[in-house]
């Protein structure tokens, strides 16, 4: 049974998969030990996977759209071809206005335009309408973070692979599978880390904390969107946020472990200032979602 210590912990994991167990230990009162005691059950009862997570940029997937989906007829064949799709990160089926959403991730504004194309024309879809985004302000499954521009080498996507599978292996376990030294490794991982090619973070399976309920929301703003972005996206129960053009001005994403607290979360978006009219979609199956900057494995350099 998860407690406040281990929800605190996988809050501070989020935030730096790479945190020491010191760190930890500190940000929650207790010891080194019983820190990292928690940590390893919270891996091993599969709570959360500590994950690198690809900055999308890195491997040209800058440009974010949210498709929203009027379909003729069953849903199921569209979610099967969508999840089909490389560009389609996340597909769910939904109720509300659209019996369908979906995120698409490509590298630039005329690969969107092409992606929707096809989208378009998939059997039993009437029409889709795609929100644009400008800015992300959060997303469990890639990072935010501003990216540096650096060259990588081959022994960079070697350390990045093995950082996307294990978040937190150790430096000298990653110089050992990389053929580098422990000094060489670590400086290579912080620059990685710094420069915000990878960001290592905690994903919390939903089931394990009892975080069943997903509801998805599109707002139309009273003033500036990238200051209301930034005000929401504290709220911890917004798992994904972005501003951008389109059906909407704000597109996001609530996860709650009740219909309750998903009330009580949606009422606060409600009357947080600034913020106009608002559409909600329950997310009733997700039947696609994969972190926003994979490709699969023979896509980097070797």
């Amino acid at each position: 049974m998860l407690d406040a210590v281990d929800a605190a912990l996988m809050r501070a994991l989020q935030g730096d998969g790479r945190a020491t167990f010191q760190a930890l230990a500190d940000g929650v009162g207790l010891s080194r030990t019983a820190v990292r005691a928690r940590v390893r059950q919270l891996v091993q009862s599969g709570a959360i996977r500590i994950v690198g997570v690809l900055h999308a940029g890195v491997v040209g997937m800058e440009v974010l759209g949210h498709v929203s989906f009027r379909i003729g007829g069953p849903v199921e064949p569209v979610l099967e071809a969508l999840e089909e799709r490389e560009a389609v990160t996340f597909a769910a089926q939904t109720a509300g206005r659209f019996p369908a959403v979906a995120q698409v991730r490509v590298a630039d504004d005329a690969a969107l335009t092409k992606e929707m194309s096809h989208l378009r024309s998939l059997s039993g879809v009437e029409s889709a309408e795609v929100f644009r985004a400008n800015a992300v302000y959060k997303d469990a499954h890639s990072s935010v973070r501003e990216l540096h521009d650096i060259e990588l080498d081959a022994l960079d996507w070697r350390l990045v692979r093995r950082l996307l599978k294990d978040g937190r292996a150790s430096y000298a376990d990653l110089a050992r599978q990389v053929g580098l030294s422990q000094a060489a490794a670590r400086s290579r991982v912080v620059r990685l880390l710094g420069s915000g090619v990878v960001h290592v973070t905690a994903l919390v399976d939903p089931t394990a904390v009892g975080s069943n309920e997903q509801l998805g929301f599109g707002l139309h703003c009273r003033g500036d969107a990238d200051a209301l972005g930034s005000a929401l996206a504290n709220m911890a129960r917004v798992s994904f946020l972005a501003s951008g053009f389109g059906r909407y001005d704000v597109v996001g994403r609530l996860t709650a472990p009740d219909r309750c607290r998903l009330v009580e979360a949606l009422e606060t978006i409600r009357a947080t200032m600034g913020v106009g009219h608002v559409e909600t979609w329950e997310h009733l199956r997700v039947r696609k979602e994969r972190r926003g900057g994979e490709r699969p494995e023979a896509w980097t350099p070797d």
